[in-house]
């Protein structure tokens, strides 16, 4: 259970607060002094710590300065009564998460709170790379889990990167894991115990992203009534993460690469130049270079963010990692869910390895959840998964590819590149083909293909296809045979 921390002198606000926000999911602890808020961070550390400026032994800057010595990682939301007091502006400064004005909006507080989570989870909980999905739950950690060579290349690339003082653009359908990935960035990079802030662009209005990133002055614009601190400038020494950076609006993108070539900015209204050393991390599921030749991404920010780019695979291109996901989350759900599920039926299994993932890992994630939460005994039977998966056909054969409909779609878009990755895609089926009739077999593969073996295993690196799944044998030895 996640637990927020009230500071606050009015027992009517505490009061309130903890009727408004206790729920089965967060537990809402308190104290009436400072002092008494800062040994209840030390002795039991809060997810969250929801602090007023005007405590009765010492101020909120004062409270907020001694938690991040005991903690720089914990949000803390900050409360005044005051709309032009400069102590909340200040604390923002130094990385506060947010501040409120009293009385406070609980809708808008309950927004704040989870946002606030969110980022405690992801601030907190270590990702874990565990390619074999071999390690029990419960570590307090969260795991990459495959051993595919699309994902040996994921691994490899996070050892690379992440402690390199570089932008990294992470790219990948929605549900492949974006997120999993920039939080194991962060943690094993040199600015791991830094202030981190994560922002998703497509979450917030197009009008509000700007003021969201860089901040705003009073009086900026309509209904700017007080001075806001960006993430940009709270994150300084830090490093800041932007999710769905495509949907960025083309103004905030030309104030975004200004700051990646500067280090500067300034706020919304503003005429102060504020400097500032943010690492970028930045992840897509959109294809940026279709994108700039539609006009609307700047090619100057693209090559800007993509000094490395991580690539994440679609789960319909490791189904060699199916079996330990699947195994992983039933022991993850397990626990989570108190529900004591040894496994699943074959046919289960089986309708499973059938589906085509649209929704990637995720989408795994939430079928294996309804199961489990469905199921009468301790093991899934096909009777538990979703109707839209029972009913769901076989994956479409590689042989079902339609050139000519991929190349319209492909021009309708206005992607550019077009040879390439339509070559690329009738490769893919060409070679899933012939391997599988020939059940991995590289030599036999090579003579049907007419090329050489070292080009075939070259082009299955690149296509990211793996002999094994195909063969069921080990491809070095169908080799010799």
């Amino acid at each position: 259970m996640a637990k927020l921390l009230v500071v606050d002198d009015e027992p009517n606000v505490l009061y309130s607060l903890v009727r408004s926000l206790e729920s089965e999911t967060l537990h809402v602890a308190t104290a009436r002094t400072g002092q008494l808020g800062l040994d209840a961070v030390r002795s039991d550390p809060p997810d969250v710590l929801l602090l007023d400026v005007r405590l009765p032994d010492m101020s909120g800057l004062e409270v907020f300065n001694e938690v991040r010595q005991i903690d720089p990682r914990l949000p803390v939301i900050i409360m005044t009564a005051y709309t032009t007091t400069e102590t909340a502006i200040e604390a923002m400064k130094r990385g506060a998460f947010e501040y409120l004005l009293k009385p406070v909006d609980l809708h808008q507080l309950r927004e704040v709170v989870e946002r606030a989570l969110e980022l405690s989870r992801f601030r907190h909980v270590v990702p874990v790379l565990d390619p074999d999905g071999e390690a029990e739950p419960g570590d307090g950690s969260d795991r990459i889990v495959g051993r595919s060579p699309a994902m040996q290349e994921v691994y490899k690339a996070i050892g690379r990167v992440a402690a390199r003082e570089v932008p990294v653009l992470i790219t990948g359908e929605s549900g492949t894991g974006k997120e999993l990935v920039a939080r194991a960035l962060f943690h094993h990079s040199a600015r791991a115990s830094a202030p981190f802030l994560a922002i998703n662009c497509a979450a917030i209005p197009e009008n509000l992203l700007e003021s969201e990133l860089f901040g705003h002055e009073r009086g900026a614009f309509t209904g700017a009534d007080r001075r806001r601190i960006g993430k940009f400038e709270q994150a300084h020494l830090g490093t800041l993460f932007l999710d769905e950076i495509g949907d960025m609006s083309p103004a905030t993108q030309a104030k975004v690469l200004r700051l990646l070539q500067e280090q500067r900015f300034e706020r919304l209204g503003g005429e102060e130049t504020i400097q500032t050393d943010v690492r970028l991390i930045t992840a897509t599921n959109k294809d940026l270079e279709a994108e700039v030749a539609a006009g609307r991404f700047r090619h100057d920010l693209l090559y800007r963010l993509n000094v490395i780019t991580i690539r994440l695979p679609a789960l319909r291109e490791r189904l060699e990692d199916l079996g330990l996901l699947i195994d992983h989350f039933v022991r993850q759900f397990s626990r989570t869910l108190n529900r004591p599920i040894h496994g699943l039926t074959a046919e289960a299994r089986e309708k499973l390895e059938a589906y085509n993932w649209p929704g990637n890992v995720r989408e795994l994630q939430s079928v294996l959840k309804y199961a489990m939460i469905q199921a009468a005994g301790d093991v899934i039977t096909v009777d538990d998964l979703p109707d839209s998966l029972r009913d769901s056909v076989l994956r479409p054969a590689p042989s079902s590819l339609d050139v000519g409909a991929m190349t319209a779609r492909l021009l309708r878009s206005g992607m550019s590149d077009i040879y390439r990755r339509v070559s690329a895609e009738v490769d893919r089926v060409v070679f899933d083909t012939v391997l599988k009739h020939v059940r991995g077999n590289q030599m036999q593969a090579s003579e049907l293909l007419g090329i050489s073996r070292t080009t075939l295993r070259s082009r299955l690196r690149a296509l990211n296809l793996n002999v094994e799944r195909m063969s069921g044998t080990d491809s070095d030895q169908s080799d010799e045979e």
